[in-house]
């Protein structure tokens, strides 16, 4: 099937419009600020409350609960998780009626004569499930607040013309990281300056007991920091080598892109393993979670070195320059995914690189990385039916799908089937003008330009082939047709082969398959067995189609017991490849698959298999100049 990344001459009327009214332009103050008072003193029993003081006029009024999510790409809004909602006219409660086709929409009657609502709401973090901003954000010790959770906003007035007072209450003792610029703070209540609603969501709130704050700044032009929040003092003891690498990852963000777009820029790293870990995008801030000891841990640390690289090229990939189908005046408005392979693809690469060059990462790491998705690709059946384009236009149904069957359903295969594009388009890139040009000057001139305050400039496909083509001419439409929008059994394997490297499998471990093995609690043996294993309990998380265990009917799900007679371990099972390359017996499991038990014989001789990036001769080597750092 075909797609195409078109875009319509309304669509591209509504471009030249935000262009010239960027979101973070001076806002026109169409209303009185709206009040938010937020306090998260039981944030460790998991109950945040708000209190808004909203201008209004007398009559119909509908309000909303933000619903599609910057970042999030999808509607996320954990609308299940709001409560209390009481909403009051000097002091008399008034009724309020939930829309009977669109649970994140409110109607109320302003009574005559009022000038003013106050509205209490309560947001209950979940404890456990969800993804994104519908998992859990509190501890003990720690929590992360995103105002968009604890709000309402009313219907018909821009997101960036609505201006909000925004306040919060800390519990006792505990410090706070955000973008927020403070106006004055008081003991434990801080008072935020005035700022549009869209930049309110755009800056959530990390706080907690145990905090450390780490300059980044170096010889950057404006301040950078690291906020660390932890469950415990030991867990913010970051290495002075890791500490350099952020601040060399400050150094080699700007070389990259030659500017940025933000007055200051704060990193929140929240460290718990009882909220979830990801993280999300914003344009002067991150908001990173990882698990309690991911500072201190060899195998969490270089498992997870990526994340803030990631979000912090997001500043530019995302926030300033963002394509047109995420781009909406409210939270309310479905989105366009079709070039997450764009917001995400190319930041899943740049990030990789980014955390190479600053040294987060060593070179044979960052190889293992790049191999680990070139196999994982190269064996995904799902290819042969799905094409990347409609993983990106399912993406928020595809976040939270369950493993099994993953390699065959396909998941957000944009992140690391983009790594593999970008990959191409640099090595063609570097190809085709003799090694002169990169894409590090697509990404000078595509998301450059001068220094300052957040601007938000959309793209459309044609603009960004349009810019690829001013860097290095090629037929890029053709390219991203071939490689997006059509079903490519193969995986897009020639950024390897145009950088003089070859995909190999061996059995030496690979490096960050180790790591991931380790954190993850698995065991990754899809290259060899076509299995992925749960080590904790045996679960066979995923069979890929047409491996040695899909041969063998083995179903996804089911639980392993035993191994060739003996109690199951990830060192009973490995052993027990390695040594079918010298015997003729197959490899004997017992299985239970829903309380029924059977055993099942593997054919499979080949020994581990594991994969990684190979020299090949006589060819020019482009990927290691790509990984090395450009700054001093």
């Amino acid at each position: 099937m075909q797609f195409t990344g078109r875009v319509s001459a309304s669509a591209t009327l509504a471009l030249l419009t935000l262009v010239l009214s960027p979101a973070w332009a001076a806002a026109e103050r169409v209303t009185e600020p709206i009040e938010i008072h937020v306090d998260i003193t039981q944030a460790p029993q998991r109950i945040m409350h708000a209190r808004l003081v909203m201008p209004v006029e007398p009559g119909p009024l509908t309000l909303l609960y933000p619903k599609y999510l910057p970042g999030e790409h999808g509607p996320t809004g954990p609308i299940a998780d709001l409560a209390g909602l009481v909403i009051t006219v000097d002091g008399e409660r008034i009724p309020w009626n939930r829309d009977s086709r669109d649970v994140f929409t409110f109607h109320i009657d302003v009574p005559t004569g009022a000038s003013q609502l106050e509205i209490e709401l309560d947001y209950l973090p979940p404890r456990s499930d969800g993804v994104f901003g519908n998992g859990p954000s509190t501890s003990d010790q720690v929590a992360v607040m995103s105002w968009n959770t604890l709000l309402l906003y009313p219907a018909g007035i821009s997101i960036h013309d609505l201006i909000y007072r925004p306040s919060l209450q800390l519990p006792a003792q505990w410090q706070y990281g955000s973008a927020l610029r403070v106006k004055k703070r008081r003991r434990d209540r801080v008072q935020f300056e005035d700022v549009s609603l869209a930049e309110l969501v755009d800056s959530p709130v990390a706080t907690g007991a145990h905090y450390r704050q780490i300059d980044l700044t170096s010889n950057a032009s404006v301040a950078h920091r690291l906020h660390l929040f932890a469950d415990s003092d030991a867990a913010l003891e970051i290495r002075p080598e890791t500490k350099a690498a952020f601040r060399k990852l400050i150094a080699e963000g700007t070389a990259l892109f030659g500017s940025y777009h933000y007055r200051t820029y704060d990193f929140l790293l929240t460290l718990s393993d009882h909220i979830t870990s990801f993280g999300l995008e914003h344009h002067e801030s991150s908001d990173n979670r990882l698990p309690e000891r991911s500072l201190i841990d060899d195998a969490l640390l270089n498992s997870n070195a990526g994340l803030l690289p990631h979000e912090y090229v997001h500043s530019w990939n995302a926030k300033y320059r963002r394509p047109l189908g995420l781009v909406r005046d409210d939270y309310q408005q479905p989105y366009e995914t079709d070039l997450l392979w764009v917001y995400e693809g190319l930041t899943s690469y740049l990030g990789k690189i980014l955390t190479s060059r600053s040294g987060l990462w060593k070179p044979e790491y960052a190889r293992d990385s790049f191999a680990l998705i070139a196999a994982s690709l190269a064996n995904r059946p799902g290819r042969s039916w799905r094409p990347l384009a409609d993983t990106t236009r399912a993406a928020y149904l595809l976040y939270g799908i369950p493993p099994e069957w993953k390699s065959w359903r396909r998941g957000v295969d944009f992140y690391d089937e983009g790594v593999l594009i970008w990959f191409e388009v640099d090595t063609l890139i570097r190809t085709l003008s003799g090694n002169t040009r990169s894409l590090d000057d697509f990404c000078h001139t595509f998301f450059g330009g001068g220094s300052g305050r957040p601007e938000l400039k959309p793209f459309t496909f044609e603009q960004l082939t349009q810019a690829l083509n001013e860097v290095s001419a090629h037929d890029w439409r053709k390219f991203f047709d071939d490689r997006v929008y059509s079903v490519r059994p193969k995986a897009p394997l020639g950024g390897l082969d145009n950088a003089g490297w070859r995909l190999v499998y061996t059995g030496e471990p690979n490096l960050i398959q180790t790591d991931f093995d380790e954190t993850d609690e698995t065991l990754d043996l899809r290259f060899s067995l076509g299995l992925l294993i749960g080590t904790e309990n045996g679960r066979l998380l995923d069979v890929l189609p047409g491996s040695p265990a899909a041969a063998s009917e083995l179903p996804p799900g089911s639980k392993l017991i035993a191994v060739n007679g003996r109690r199951w371990s990830s060192e009973v099972l490995r052993r027990a490849i390695i040594e079918a390359t010298t015997g003729d017996e197959p490899i004997r499991l017992i299985v239970e698959n829903s309380e029924f038990y059977r055993e099942v014989k593997l054919d499979y001789d080949g020994g581990e298999r594991y994969p990684h990036l190979e020299r090949v001769e006589h060819h020019t080597d482009l990927l290691t100049p790509i990984l090395a750092p450009r700054t001093p």
